[in-house]
């Protein structure tokens, strides 16, 4: 087992007695100990008395409930191809070693009842005529996605009867780490371990890692890790409300570090060597502070952009025309689009081919090759796709990605790399420190900042995972 799986193992115990605990107070049995005044009958729960969806939740007793599903999803890492998944393009994406974990259980009734550590209560009703739809009221919420998830896994086929899930996450939300990839991933296999066999079950034995998530007595959940991304996606662009690809669903369900080719309807994964420790460097991620989930419209107008010119190319996206194309066609791209548009597909079309001589360089083992690669993808997101920095309020007063970047410029030169990471326009910065050099570089930049803004990321950890407990 790699140090990586090591890792989850021995997470996963520590999470799994920490949901336990959870579960317990938040969901309790009817003539447990602490069972009393707290909760109504439809479900709904008490709350703290400051208000808060976290001090005190107590829902509803219920008289009995079934066996548990214990599962969790990792966040990920964006290694090479900003922007282009949305367009056809090809991505390598890595998952982290922070994961999303959640523990469930049916409870006997038609209500999923759903405590999320941090980030409040949701109940569904399955008896509600429109439970299925999208609420507007949910949207860029963790309950859109929880909805989205539930429609998907019934519109696929799937049985579902009302459970109870409690979640915590290691997964920061708002730094560009795909917090809400991993929760979608982790929902949809509960879901199976729940009620499976369904329409996200897999193959019947572990995958590499997989393993790890197994406890003596334990049942393996065999999951299906694109039917699980895909139905993400459905979630965040129908549910949540934002136009993402699929590279970050992707990357969490499938584990280690893919390559990733949009090109067809259905996306090939291959699996990619990428050490960066077994070369002498380190992935750092500096957060910015900037939270982007609060910048979903500027995120949104890049895949629109990127549309609008495939559209006047004659094309559904730009994956499906070429280069050569939007360069004969320039000037009238110009005239009819603007300039701006014309940049951010003229990026598409050169990220992708970064991104294969990123693929070309890491089967070759030239990682000065791969970090020059690196160096000009961050370059060009700035300059060209212009997704450093939001411009919502017009000034530039406030620019702290960009600001980052300029720091890991001067504090590492031609010896590292640096690019935004994910979507941009705030999130976090990627860096490539060499390793002699990352405790230095991480004290640096944090005391340039003024706050704690870099961790060491470990990079490549399984996927998803589930089980049912004994």
């Amino acid at each position: 087992m790699s140090a990586v799986a090591l890792r989850c193992d021995a997470d996963a115990d520590r999470m799994l007695a920490h949901l336990r605990e959870r579960f317990a107070e938040v969901f309790p049995v009817t003539g447990s100990a602490g069972d009393g005044a707290g909760g109504d009958a439809g479900g709904n729960p008490d709350e703290g008395a400051d208000g808060s969806a976290d001090a005190a939740v107590r829902f509803a007793p219920v008289a009995d409930r079934g066996s548990f599903a214990f599962a969790s999803a990792p966040g990920r890492l964006e290694v090479a191809g900003n922007h282009v998944d949305h367009q056809g393009g090809r991505v390598i994406s890595s998952a982290i070693g922070e994961r999303t974990w959640g523990l469930a259980a049916e409870n006997g009734g038609r209500l999923v009842r759903v405590a999320m550590e941090g980030f409040g209560t949701d109940v569904i009703d399955l008896d509600d005529a429109d439970w299925r739809a999208p609420h507007g009221v949910e949207t860029q919420s963790s309950a859109a996605l929880l909805r989205g998830m539930l429609a998907a896994y019934d519109e696929a086929g799937g049985t579902l009867r009302g459970f109870d899930l409690a979640t915590c996450s290691e997964v920061p939300a708002g730094c560009g780490l795909s917090s809400s990839a991993a929760f979608e991933v982790m929902v949809g296999a509960v879901l199976e371990g729940l009620f499976g066999p369904g329409p996200f079950a897999g193959v019947s034995a572990p995958a590499t890692g997989q393993d790890a998530a197994e406890g003596e007595g334990d049942c393996f959940v065999p999951l299906n890790p694109v039917a699980l991304a895909l139905a993400g996606v459905t979630a965040e662009q129908r549910y949540f409300g934002k136009p993402c690809g699929a590279q970050d669903q992707l990357a969490s369900a499938c584990g280690g570090t893919v390559l990733l080719d949009f090109a067809s309807a259905v996306p090939q994964v291959t699996p990619l060597a990428f050490d960066a420790t077994g070369v002498g460097y380190a992935v750092v991620l500096i957060d910015s502070r900037q939270d982007h989930s609060v910048h979903t419209e500027e995120f949104a107008s890049v895949p629109a952009d990127m549309r609008m010119v495939a559209n006047h190319l004659g094309v559904a996206r730009l994956g499906d025309t070429t280069a050569d194309v939007l360069l004969a066609n320039l000037q009238d791209v110009r005239a009819a689009l603007g300039d701006g548009r014309a940049m951010r597909a003229l990026h598409y079309f050169d990220e992708v081919a970064r991104v294969d001589r990123q693929r070309e360089a890491l089967e070759a083992g030239d990682f000065p090759l791969f970090l020059k690669c690196v160096r000009l993808s961050g370059a060009s997101s700035a300059q060209f796709l212009q997704n450093v920095s939001p411009r919502d309020t017009g000034s530039g007063e406030r620019q702290p990605a960009m600001l980052i970047q300029g720091l890991c410029a001067h504090l590492l030169s031609e010896e590292g790399a640096w690019r935004i990471h994910g979507g941009g326009f705030g999130g976090s910065v990627l860096a490539l420190v060499p390793r002699a050099e990352v405790a230095d570089f991480m004290e640096t930049m944090d005391k340039l900042l003024g706050y704690r803004a870099c961790r060491e990321v470990v990079v490549g950890g399984p996927g998803v995972l589930a089980r049912r407990l004994s």
